[in-house]
């Protein structure tokens, strides 16, 4: 099987981006899902995903964060992470998450659209003590089981929009909306006039809205 990148460079991915997301949800009181989608929008998690040396072994947690936030162009003084005696249930959600993108060799912009942080969180009590690989392996069995959303509802979901309040917003029919997110009209085929105003309403890139 095809990994992301190096398994030299596994267990230094998995720690930082388990001291991020630890980082993120216990001192700097931000939704892990929300980071995510910053991760993703700031080119941080490409680089990541990708193995570059940089992101995966050459930071810290809390200095991954630093990168996200400059990149999001936020300009915010960080706190010094807290040290914990224990690992958190946001750090195990992060060590998972490395893990799943590394072993499946999925873009993190892919993996969010299939299953939340939120979602990994809730399997701490029942999987924490497992092996990793048993936790991987109950994601990519829960992905499979899961009807695939398209992108056009999940990205109208996470921003908090229903699809009327999009349809007002973007000047696209309600019934377009429905059809394309039934897969009944593929949005692909749109106009770029369409997917410019859905895009523009939601607030993501053009190609976020196309499906492959």
């Amino acid at each position: 099987m095809i990994h992301a990148y190096d398994e030299d460079y596994l267990e230094d991915a998995m720690d930082n981006l388990a001291c991020s997301f630890d980082y993120v949800a216990n001192d700097l009181k931000v939704d892990l899902d929300l980071y995510l989608s910053m991760f993703i929008a700031s080119g941080v998690a490409k680089l990541f995903g990708d193995g570059n040396p940089a992101y995966v072994a050459g930071r810290s947690g809390a200095e991954l964060v630093q990168a996200v936030y400059r990149k999001s162009g936020i300009d915010r003084e960080l706190p010094e992470p807290t040290v914990y005696l224990d690992r958190s249930p946001e750090y195990w959600c992060g060590m998972v998450l490395a893990y799943f993108q590394w072993y499946t060799a999925r873009q993190f912009s892919q993996i969010s659209e299939e299953i939340r942080c939120s979602e990994i969180v809730k399997l701490y009590h029942p999987l924490h003590e497992a092996s990793i690989q048993k936790t991987c392996d109950v994601l990519i069995e829960r992905t499979r089981q899961e009807p695939e959303m398209t992108r056009l509802a999940r990205l109208r979901k996470y921003a908090g929009m229903s699809q009327a309040y999009l349809a007002k917003a973007s000047g696209v029919s309600l019934r377009s909306i429905q059809m394309y997110e039934q897969r009944n009209k593929d949005i692909n085929h749109a106009s770029a006039e369409t997917v410019y105003r859905l895009s523009r309403a939601i607030g993501c890139g053009y190609e976020d809205l196309l499906e492959f």
